[in-house]
This record gives structure tokens, C-alpha cells and sequence, in this order.
């Protein structure tokens, strides 16, 4: 036996997975880049324009470093979390939870981005694999949240730190959200599969339409709110305008100072919008030491700040007319949320669009409930504890106040996008019902009686046959000479059941129609047996056949023109030329 040289030996290959691991790795590592890079973006864009403002400001109170930490809380709260400030009057810290919802959407961007490009960046080519999409999220998500932990570290010792409970959850929360969205977007907004450990009614709902068009006319019922509760806003601006003005010059008289006063009141205008629509629906808004404004009137006295969005409210007392007329927005969102939901009309039926309508109203209602929860939150403690909107109240209003007008026009849409398939429906029924009544209801009948009458003695009385035994055949009757030689005999096949003897022996006032139907029952009908047919002397003396059992004798004219024995059929040529 030859033993391999150490040339000859087989070189030792490694396992598949350990090669996809090495291919998988730079990828990876990227992802976590790019979701560290994400969070950088949005804490160097905070910190950048917190660093301008203090350099423009002309009694800073603290150092590059606090303007820093500044920065670092400020992203913290554009994540939803709690700030704590210790410099109070009272000596008691302060909790600041309002998160301004403009800059929710700075960290929400860029990590979806981060997640989207994580996601197309294994293309497969070079031998490179297509990263998973849960490898992905995870990856991204580490690199996301290690800066936030940094970030939450950082701001503790800045003059407002983060909570840290708040931040354990906040971060995180917002950060899973964003990712989810941009692998869900890199994938190509899949509606399915969802993983096996997702419950199967959830995977079959998913992949159903009825629930993605009540989603899309929630969505459209919300962004109908919030579009009406900034008209609110906009139109309580315009009429308190002086006492905005007011406000805005009161704060600082220089101009770095009013630049950041309007920043915040910008990064603050999605929180009143949410506040306006949760205003029109009619649980309204809280204003801490239980103070609210409702349409029904501004009840308790608030302890608000000096703020140009704040002197924009409604005066305190009764309401009126004009504050009561607020809840025709509610109204017009409901009918938003009826004019989606019948985007299928054609192809379900009306109880289908009913039932899409109502799911539309609740979506609408989850959304409002989601957005109250997020614009509100403690301005300090004691009388400012309570900011903004109930979320559960505001929910339940959304829901209640967008069914109402929602499935009726929901069903009413249907309805009349339907009719021309309902109109076709019934003119097919009543064409079905004309057949049936014409052959169940006598129809026929009569046409033919009114057509027999039309025609004379051409057309033969059909009586119907007498119930019984069957008759017996009359015995074949007598030659008689016919009349001036011109008359013959002709019998009729019994078999065929028509017996024209009744009709020829009726005067009729046409010869020639008469002699023509007396031809066309003397000829035989073409493709039936040789049946008794008995001819009559023509008038030459010839003898007459004899009577054939079961014939019936009939008076026929003479044929008018004898009968042609062959034909030749010369074909026609065109001419030339």
C-alpha cells in the first residue's frame, strides 16, 4: 500500500458555516457602525447648534463643557425621556417630561437610514452574503444604543441629566421602532411571512386586505385630526396675536435669545397640533393643577409660564358657540376615515365595508391615543405636573366621534360605486323571469293563437288531444271522382300528427294560396320514410291507388308545375377585361 506524500494530501477544507461566518463579519460590523454613526449625526447636530447659541449668547452661565452635556440631554428628550432640573427656586427637583415631538424625528431618520443601508449592502456578488434582515436590526441596534448609553452617562453631569429609568426605555423603544422601518423598507414593505413565534390569527390578519385598508384610513382619519387641530392652532395665533407678541418679546430682549425661544416654539408645534385635535374631539387638555380647556369651557386656574404657544389658549369661563363649533373636525375625519375604507367597494360586499370602516375608526382612535401619550408630560412638580392631553380619553373620543359618520358613508359609497353592477344584477333577474313567465305563463300560447288568426286557414288549429285511450285509426275512405277532372286524392301520414283536411275543406277566398298549400302537402317531406300516400285520378282517367290503412283522405289541388326529374349547374365566369 502507497502511503501520500505531504504533497499528495488532501488539503483540509473548512466547514461552509465557518466561511459564511468570515463573509458575514464585515457586514455585520458595518451595521454597527452605521447605527453608531446614526446616533453621532443626531448628537452632533443637537450639539452644534446648542454650542452656536451659547457662543451667541451674551451672559453665558456655564462653559463649552455644560453646553456639551446640554446637548447631550437634549437628545435624550428627542427620545421621550425624562430630564431632571435641580435649580429651582423651591429646591425641589423638577422632572421635564414634554418631549418636543419636531425633534423625535431627527433620531427616528437617521436610524432608519442607518437600518435601510444595512439592509442593501449585501448585494451577494464577490461571494459575500445577503445579510439576514434580524442580523441587521440587531447589529444596527447595538450600535445605536451604545452611544446611548455613552450619551446617558455623559449628560449626568450636565445642570439637567436624563432619568435613568426613563432613558432604559425610552432609548430603546424609539431605537426598535426605527430600525424595524428601514429593514422593513430595504426588504420591500413585505406583508408576510411574519415569524412562526407570531400568533396564527395575527399572520393571517396580516396578510388579509380588509385590515390594510382600515389601516390606511386610520392612518388618513389621524392625519385629518391633526391637520384640523393645526388650524386650530393657526387661527387662535392669528387671534391672540397681540398677547403672543407679547409673550415673545418678554422672555429676552436680545436676539439669540428670541432665536432660540422660536426654535422651541417650532420643535413644539406638532405638540400643539395634538393638543388642538385632542381640544376639537372634547376631552381637551390639562394645565396642570387641575386646570383644563375644553370646548365646553376653561375651568380651574392653570400656573402656566410665559410662552407664545401658551397665551395662544382659549379665554377661562363658559364656552361658546365659536369654541363648540370646533367639533365639526372630528366629524370631517370620519368621513375621511368612510371615504378610505370603501377602496375595495367592487369586490366585497356591504357588510365587508362596514365592518372595514369600523376597524378604520379604531386604528384612527390607537394613533390619537399614541400621540397624546407622547406630546404631554410634567413641567415640573406640584401644579405643573400634569401637562397635555389624557391619552385614553382622547383614544376613545377619536374612536367614537370617527365611527359614527364613518360606516354610514362607508356604506353609502359602496352603495352607489356598486350600482351599475346592481343594476346589471337586476336586469339580468328580470330577463331570467321574462323567459320563465314566457315559457311557464301562457306567453307562447297566445303569440300563436294571435298569429293564426293573423294567417287565416294557413296555419292549422293545433287542439290538444282528449285524454284517454288512444283512438283508432278511421278505415280507409272511398275513391270519390274529383270534381271537372282537376281535383286528385293525397293522404297524410297520421305519425306526423297534422291533419290538413280541416284547412283545404275551408273555402278560402285566394285560389292561388289555396292551390299552393294543397302542392306543398301533396309533396313528400324530404328525409321521411315512404308513408301511405294515396293519389287520386288527375283528371286523365288514370286509376287511383288504394287507401292505405291508417291514412286520412284529403282534397289537394294539381301540382303547378310538374315535377323536375335533374338539374345541371353550369357556373358562372366573370368576365375579363
Amino acid at each position: 500500500m502507497t502511503q501520500l506524500t505531504r504533497r499528495d494530501a488532501p488539503l483540509p477544507t473548512a466547514p461552509r458555516h465557518a466561511a459564511r461566518r468570515r463573509n458575514r463579519s464585515p457586514e455585520a460590523a458595518a451595521c454597527v457602525f452605521g447605527g453608531a454613526v446614526a446616533a453621532g449625526l443626531g448628537l452632533g447636530f443637537l450639539a452644534v447648534l446648542v454650542i452656536v447659541l451659547w457662543i451667541s449668547s451674551p451672559y453665558p452661565d456655564s462653559g463649552p463643557g455644560g453646553a456639551l452635556h446640554l446637548a447631550a440631554g437634549l437628545w435624550l428628550l428627542a427620545h421621550g425621556t425624562e430630564l431632571v432640573r435641580y435649580d429651582t427656586l423651591s429646591g425641589v427637583p423638577a422632572p421635564v417630561g414634554v418631549t418636543p415631538l419636531l425633534l423625535i424625528a431627527l433620531p427616528a431618520l437617521l436610524m432608519r437610514r442607518a437600518a435601510r443601508l444595512g439592509s442593501a449592502s449585501g448585494d451577494g456578488s464577490d461571494g459575500d452574503e445577503v445579510l439576514p434582515a434580524g442580523v441587521v436590526f440587531s447589529a444596527v441596534l447595538c450600535g445605536y444604543l451604545g452611544v446611548g448609553c455613552l450619551a446617558t452617562v455623559y449628560a449626568a453631569g450636565g445642570p439637567m441629566p436624563a432619568d435613568p429609568l426613563s432613558a432604559a426605555w425610552h432609548v430603546p423603544l424609539v431605537a426598535v421602532l426605527a430600525a424595524s422601518a428601514g429593514v422593513w423598507a430595504a426588504k420591500g414593505r413585505p406583508l408576510g411571512p411574519l415569524p412562526r413565534w407570531v400568533p396564527g390569527v395575527l399572520r393571517r390578519a396580516v396578510v388579509r386586505p380588509r385590515y390594510a385598508v382600515a389601516v390606511r384610513a386610520g392612518t388618513a382619519g389621524a392625519l385629518s385630526l391633526a391637520g384640523g387641530g393645526a388650524l386650530l392652532v393657526g387661527l387662535s395665533l392669528a387671534w391672540h396675536g397681540k398677547e403672543v407678541e407679547a409673550a415673545f418679546l418678554a422672555l429676552t430682549g436680545v436676539w439669540s435669545g428670541r432665536f432660540a425661544v422660536l426654535l422651541l416654539a417650532l420643535a413644539l408645534l406638532p405638540n400643539a397640533m395634538v393638543w388642538g385635535a385632542a381640544y376639537a374631539l372634547g376631552p381637551g387638555f390639562a394645565l396642570g393643577g387641575g386646570a383644563s380647556a375644553t370646548p365646553l369651557g376653561f375651568e380651574g386656574a392653570p400656573a402656566l409660564p410665559r410662552f407664545p404657544l401658551l397665551a395662544a389658549l382659549p379665554p377661562e369661563g363658559p364656552g361658546t358657540t365659536l369654541t363648540c363649533a370646533t367639533a365639526a373636525l372630528p366629524v370631517a375625519a370620519g368621513f375621511v376615515v368612510g371615504w378610505f375604507a370603501v377602496r375595495r367597494a367592487r369586490e366585497v360586499r356591504r357588510a365587508e365595508t362596514a365592518l372595514t370602516a369600523a376597524l378604520g375608526a379604531l386604528v384612527c382612535g390607537l394613533l390619537m391615543a399614541g400621540l397624546a401619550a407622547v406630546s404631554g408630560g410634567p413641567l415640573g412638580s406640584g401644579r405643573l405636573a400634569e401637562f397635555g392631553p389624557v391619552w385614553w380619553a382622547t383614544g376613545a373620543a377619536a374612536f367614537a366621534w370617527t365611527l359614527v359618520p364613518a360606516v354610514p358613508l362607508a356604506v353609502a359609497v359602496h352603495s352607489w360605486r356598486t350600482r351599475p353592477l346592481r343594476k346589471a344584477a337586476e336586469a339580468e333577474e328580470e330577463a331570467l323571469a321574462a323567459d320563465d313567465a314566457w315559457h311557464t305563463g301562457g306567453g307562447r300560447e297566445v303569440r300563436w293563437e294571435a298569429l293564426r288568426r293573423t294567417a287565416g286557414t294557413l296555419v292549422p288549429d293545433l287542439a290538444p288531444a282528449p285524454p284517454g285511450p288512444p283512438a283508432e285509426p278511421p278505415a280507409a275512405a272511398e275513391d270519390a271522382p274529383p270534381p271537372e277532372g282537376r281535383s286528385r286524392r293525397l293522404t297524410v301520414v297520421t305519425g306526423l300528427g297534422i291533419d290538413l283536411s280541416a284547412a283545404l275543406a275551408r273555402p278560402h277566398p285566394d285560389p292561388a294560396a289555396r292551390e299552393g298549400l294543397a302542392a306543398t302537402a301533396s309533396a313528400p317531406a324530404a328525409g321521411l320514410p315512404p308513408g301511405p300516400l294515396l293519389h287520386a285520378p288527375s283528371g286523365d282517367g288514370e286509376p287511383a291507388a288504394a287507401a292505405a290503412p291508417g291514412a286520412v283522405p284529403v282534397l289537394a289541388a294539381r301540382p303547378l308545375a310538374p315535377p323536375v326529374a335533374g338539374a345541371r349547374v353550369l357556373s358562372r365566369r366573370r368576365p375579363t377585361g
